[in-house]
C-alpha cells in the first residue's frame, strides 16, 4: 500500500482539485486499514469535481488485486471499462456496449450507474461484491436499488469486484453495437472534463437544453461550455473548481438542471450558495 499526498487535479479527468492524501490499497486487508478513519474512493477520477482546497479526507485508489479480471470469473472494481469493452468485444460477448465511451473504473460506474441511452452498469451485472462495516459483503443488482445514474449502496461502502452477465454474440454483432453508440456520442469534446455535467430530463436531453439556450461557449475564467457538446464543461488550461462551479450555476440560473457529478469539498461555502447535487 502507498500513501502520498497529492494535488487531485492530478488524478481528476477535469484536471481540477487541491490536495489530499491518498492512499492506493492492493489488497482487502489494505482497504480495512485505509478505512479506519474518514475516507473518500476515487475511481477513475471522472464525473468529478474537487475543491481548490482538496479534501480532508483520505482518498482511497485502487491497486493491486482490485485491479485484476477474469469474465469467467471475477472482474475488479479498479479496472478500467474501457479495457473491459475492448477485451469483450475481441471475444464476442456482449453486454458492456452501452457503456462505450465511459471514462470510469468498474467501482464507479456501479456507484453512479454509469452507460448511455444504450445500456447500463445495471444491466451488465450478475454480483456485487462490497466492502463494508468492515468486511465483505456479495449482493445482487436487485438489491442495490438501480435507476438513472444511481444506486442505493450501503453508506460508506466500496465496491471491490462484480461477476459480469455477459452472452455470446460474435465479434461482428458486438462491433457493429459500438459502432452505432460510438455514432450516437460522436460531438463530444477532446478537451478535459469530468463528462456530461448534468442529468438528463425525462424525456429530454440536457445537452439539447443547454444548446437551445445559446449557452454553448458560456466561460468564466478558464471553464466553458463546449462548443461541441452543450452538456460538457471543459478546462481549457489552468482553470480553477471554483470557475467551473460558478459555470455550473450560471446554467442552473436558466434552466431547471440537477447537476450529475460528484461534488468532493467546499465548493458551495467558497461561493456562498449551495449547489443542486
Amino acid at each position: 500500500m502507498k500513501v502520498e499526498r497529492l494535488p487531485l487535479s492530478k488524478l481528476t479527468t477535469l484536471g481540477v482539485g487541491g490536495p489530499a492524501e491518498v492512499w492506493t490499497v492492493e489488497t482487502p486487508e489494505d482497504l480495512a486499514r485505509a478505512t479506519e478513519a474518514p475516507y473518500r474512493v476515487l475511481g477513475n477520477g471522472s464525473n468529478l469535481l474537487v475543491a481548490d482546497a482538496g479534501v480532508p479526507e483520505r482518498v482511497i485508489a485502487l491497486g493491486g488485486v482490485f485491479k485484476e479480471w477474469d469474465f469467467a470469473g471475477w472482474v475488479g472494481a479498479g479496472a478500467l471499462v474501457s479495457t473491459l469493452l475492448l477485451k469483450s468485444a475481441r471475444l464476442g460477448l456482449s453486454g458492456l456496449e452501452g457503456l462505450h465511451g465511459v471514462p470510469a473504473q468498474v467501482g464507479g460506474a456501479v456507484k453512479m450507474n454509469a452507460g448511455t441511452r444504450f445500456g447500463e452498469m445495471a444491466g451488465a451485472l450478475e454480483l456485487v461484491e462490497i466492502f463494508h462495516d468492515g468486511a465483505l459483503h456479495v449482493y445482487r443488482p436487485e438489491e442495490l436499488g438501480f435507476s438513472y445514474r444511481h444506486s442505493a449502496l450501503p453508506p460508506g461502502s466500496v465496491v471491490t469486484r462484480v461477476r459480469l452477465r455477459l452472452l455470446e454474440a460474435g465479434e461482428e454483432a458486438v462491433r457493429a453495437k459500438i459502432a452505432l453508440v460510438d455514432a450516437a456520442r460522436k460531438g463530444q469534446p477532446k478537451k478535459k472534463s469530468a463528462g456530461c455535467a448534468f442529468k438528463n430530463p425525462a424525456g429530454d436531453s440536457a445537452g439539447r437544453l443547454i444548446d437551445r439556450a445559446g449557452l454553448k461557449g458560456l466561460a468564466v475564467g478558464r471553464a466553458m461550455i463546449s462548443h461541441e457538446h452543450g452538456n460538457f464543461i471543459v478546462n481549457l488550461g489552468g482553470a480553477t473548481a471554483r470557475e467551473v462551479y460558478a459555470l455550473l450555476r450560471r446554467v442552473q440560473r436558466v434552466l431547471p438542471l440537477e447537476v450529475e457529478w460528484e461534488i468532493w469539498g467546499e465548493l458551495g461555502a467558497e461561493l456562498g450558495e449551495e449547489v443542486v447535487a
